[in-house]
């Protein structure tokens, strides 16, 4: 297979300052894509903001010989949205591709949440995904095959404690990935999301310890090493190329392993007469995952 290149492409990556984002913006650079470099420069949770880790990664492709622009700006504020499309427009001319990575943390229990965190997650993970998105779409639709890709999370399955703000929000950003894909049937643009695995500031033994409530040296495990953002960025180059067929998926990657992360229904029963005491009786048979209806994506009727 040849080789998958961006040459020419315009790409925004937001969150592109570390982690995940900065591999996949450095990647796609490799591959001949104009990138705009988006970080707002905050910790983990969402406080402070600096526009160095941006800079620094941009200044790290142009010495390599690609071609990136900084931009510090924040996904969650709605005009911070706008500039970061306006700096693609301005500095290459162009936009063919959306990477909304941008997002934050902060674990609690959820009786000791506050209702601010959970605006905080939906801010910068959901509204920041849709407030870029929003932004670039009247360019995606000029540009040919244009695609936008999302960062969702297995943890939107509720399978990290402390996770029900920051699984909320991934859950939501999975939600509109998917029937942003089903509106955008009609014009062409895929819209995927990728679910990381990988070894960033979220999986450092302090952030870990307090997740779980062990003590920091249970996860100074070698184990990560094989998590590295470089390891997850091919499935976000797969699904942002102009060849990928895919619409509405969501790809699981890192550690060497890809998959593809999907919604299931069961058979179920069929009852004349539904009643609790029916399903009651009948509960085995509708948890049964066996022959699952695979709940995909549908094309709208005319």
């Amino acid at each position: 297979m040849n080789e998958m290149r961006f040459d020419g492409r315009s790409v925004i990556v937001t969150g592109a300052g570390r982690g995940f984002g900065r591999s996949h913006a450095i990647f796609l650079a490799t591959r001949g894509a104009k990138v705009v470099v988006v970080d707002n420069g905050t910790e983990l949770d969402g406080s402070g903001s600096s526009p160095e880790p941006a800079q620094q990664v941009a200044k790290e492709i142009i010495a390599a010989g690609g071609e990136a622009v900084a931009c510090f700006a924040s996904v969650a504020d709605e005009a911070g949205a706008n500039s970061i499309v306006e700096t693609a427009l301005d500095s290459f001319g162009r936009l063919d591709v959306v990477i909304n990575n941008a997002g934050i943390v902060d674990p609690y229990w959820f009786e000791d949440s506050s209702i601010e965190l959970y605006r905080r997650m939906e801010a910068t993970h959901y509204f920041g995904t849709i407030y870029v998105t929003k932004a670039a779409w009247p360019h995606l639709l000029k540009a040919p095959q244009a695609c936008v890709v999302n960062t969702a999370s297995e943890a939107m399955l509720g399978n990290v404690p402390k996770g029900t703000a920051y699984a909320g929000a991934k859950g939501a950003v999975f939600s509109f990935t998917r029937a942003l894909a089903h509106d955008s049937t009609r014009s062409g643009i895929r819209v995927n999301a990728v679910a990381p695995r990988g070894d960033t500031r979220m999986s450092e033994p302090a952030f870990l310890a307090r997740v779980f409530e062990q003590p920091e040296a249970n996860f100074a495990n070698p184990f990560f090493e094989s998590l590295k953002p470089e390891r997850v960025t091919p499935a976000v180059a797969y699904l942002a190329h102009e060849s990928c067929p895919l619409n509405g998926e969501v790809l699981v990657c890192g550690g060497g392993r890809a998959l593809r992360l999907a919604v299931i229904e069961t058979r179920g029963v069929t009852l004349d007469d539904i009643t609790p005491e029916g399903i009651a009786e009948n509960i085995d048979e509708i948890m049964d995952i066996t022959d699952p209806q695979l709940c995909g994506l549908q094309m709208p009727t005319p």
